[in-house]
């Protein structure tokens, strides 16, 4: 047989019946079977996956080579087994439960052949509420880094590599990490491929979670995450010197592999399972979160990182627990700092520096979901009429600048996931008419805010906003109903009577129209012009 093109490694385990679609994905690539070379390696498997590949290897005999193993606990020892036997000039790696598009091969060997790169990595999309993060997609690139670009975010091994770069460095998948054994192999191939390439202009892989979520990353406790989280960041420490390079790649583990063991679940467990994670996390810290990568890191992760740096495990179980239970905490203001009231905040017993606490990154979405409506209702003065709100502000501190305006015009889409937006700077906003006072609210959960704000007698559909400065920007924060009943619509005015009505829009937001009773009739002037325009349309 000559040499293939490209050897695809297939690890399997009780993926029945997923096995099926992703074995026959791979004998219909368009590359053709006298170009692909398959090694399906059975890690022990109970169901009918064993016979299954059987029957293609009977059935694909020059392509399809099957080696049967007793259960080794995970991915690892099949894939290395598998890729001492391969011959092809490149090898793929595929999950069994997976399956590719038919012309992904063929595409990829091509792109590595045109740009002579050692990495092609395809655009891959999840499938049956599977997460793939699709940023590295954004459009075909021959030549990228694993420092400059989302990469570090997408370290599968499900990408095409050089084979001659894989025996040349050696590289192989530890077979004592039961999760994430491919990151380290997948990371070295990028730090000693001659080019790495991304192609987006195809769906090449299709990644499936199955019914029963019984995918190896879906069942792993927090202990067995964070030892192997821990032995990948070391492997990368080793290949990457400390810099920005290092923190572009590590950034990644704080934000995703650390970050998941510190949420609602982490109460759950038992004490001395939290304590272990948390001084297990807490040495990962103190060896690679730089400065750098704490300023860049918003604040809740970065107040429970401090946290667990300072081996602060009730004060860390209580900042998960009252964010999942209440929401974010509220911003202490102080001129232009703005600090989230974590548990720990200035407590000489934790000793977390207030740096941890303070807000560097955009917080729309923190404080849209700090706003409240309690009570809206008219109140009419003769001729004169206001509407009266009390709010609840997720702010405390310096709330001076905080006011309610009504804005004409809908909000940009940009705003809407965050439920507000920061405004940019010299950007126009309604003036600040009416009264407003602020006071702290008992039960610590920010402010109360006092609103009362003058309704002017003319035709206009305006939002209820809220507009409030925090750390040197301000931001604009739709004012929701929250399900609250509304005043009537009232008529005013006697000189021009007028109705208002106070209503929610489709999403949710506060919105004041305001319109004559009724239109004054035409003058004859009016009737003229109208008349002749529809003489000269005739």
């Amino acid at each position: 047989m000559t040499e293939p093109d490209v050897t695809v490694v297939v690890a399997v385990y009780n993926t029945m019946p997923y096995l099926t679609e992703c074995l026959n994905s791979l004998v219909g690539q368009s590359i053709g079977t006298e170009r692909l070379q398959v090694i399906a390696v059975d890690d022990g498997s109970t169901d009918d996956s064993g016979r299954e590949l059987d029957r293609f290897a009977e059935r694909y005999p020059g392509t399809v080579t099957v080696i049967h193993q007793e259960n080794s606990g995970g991915p690892a020892a099949p894939s290395n087994r598998a890729l001492d036997l391969a011959t092809g000039r490149f090898v793929y790696f595929i999950g069994s439960d997976d399956y590719l598009g038919e012309e992904a091969l063929e595409r990829m060997v091509a792109c590595a052949d045109a740009n002579e790169s050692d990495v092609v990595i395809g655009k891959m999309v999840g499938t049956n509420g599977r997460y793939v993060h699709q940023k590295l997609y954004s459009g075909d690139r021959t030549d990228i880094s694993l420092y400059d670009s989302e990469l570090p975010y997408t370290l599968a091994n499900t990408k095409l590599f050089r084979r001659e770069l894989v025996e040349k460095h050696g590289l192989r998948f530890p077979e004592d990490l039961p999760v994430g054994s491919d990151q380290p192999f997948t990371i070295e191939a990028c730090v000693r491929a001659r080019k790495i390439s991304v192609l987006s202009d195809y769906t090449y892989y299709y990644a499936v979670k199955r019914g029963d979520e019984s995918n190896i990353t879906y069942r792993a406790d927090h202990l067995a995450r964070l030892r192997c989280t821990a032995r990948i960041m070391e492997h990368t420490a080793g290949l990457v010197p400390a810099g920005p390079e290092r923190d572009a790649v590590l950034k990644r583990h704080f934000d995703w592999e650390l970050s998941k063991l510190l949420k609602k679940d982490f109460t759950a467990l038992d004490p001395d399972t939290r304590r272990q994670v948390c001084e297990g996390i807490g040495a990962l810290v103190e060896a690679y979160f730089t400065d750098a990568l704490r300023d860049g890191t918003g604040v809740k992760r970065r107040v429970r990182f401090g946290l667990a740096l300072r081996g602060a495990v009730e004060e860390l179980t209580r900042a998960i627990a009252d964010e999942t239970e209440h929401g974010a905490p509220p911003f202490l203001l102080e001129g232009d700092r703005a600090f989230a009231l974590y548990p720990g905040f200035r407590d000489a017993g934790v000793g977390l520096d207030e740096r941890w606490y303070e807000a560097h990154e955009t917080v729309a979405g923190r404080l849209a979901a700090g706003t409240k409506l309690e009570s809206a209702e008219w109140e009419q003065d003769g001729e004169e009429l206001t509407l009266a709100l009390k709010l609840r502000l997720g702010i405390a501190g310096d709330t001076s600048s905080a006011y309610v305006a009504l804005a004409q015009g809908a909000m940009p889409e940009s705003a809407d996931k965050p439920g507000a937006r920061k405004l940019s700077k010299g950007a126009r906003r309604p003036e600040a008419r009416g009264t407003f006072t602020a006071v702290p609210a008992g039960d610590g959960t920010g402010t109360l805010l006092d609103a009362r704000v003058p309704v002017e007698a003319v035709r206009a559909k305006r939002g209820v906003r809220v507009y409030v400065d925090v750390a040197g920007s301000t931001y604009e924060i739709p004012v929701r109903t929250e399900g609250l009943p509304m005043p009537l619509a009232r008529r005013w005015g006697r000189t021009t009577p007028h109705r208002v009505a106070a209503t929610p829009n489709t999403k949710g937001r506060l919105v004041i129209t305001t319109a004559p009773l009724w239109e004054p009739k035409p003058g004859v002037g009016a009737r003229l012009r109208r008349t002749l325009s529809r003489s000269k349309r005739k």
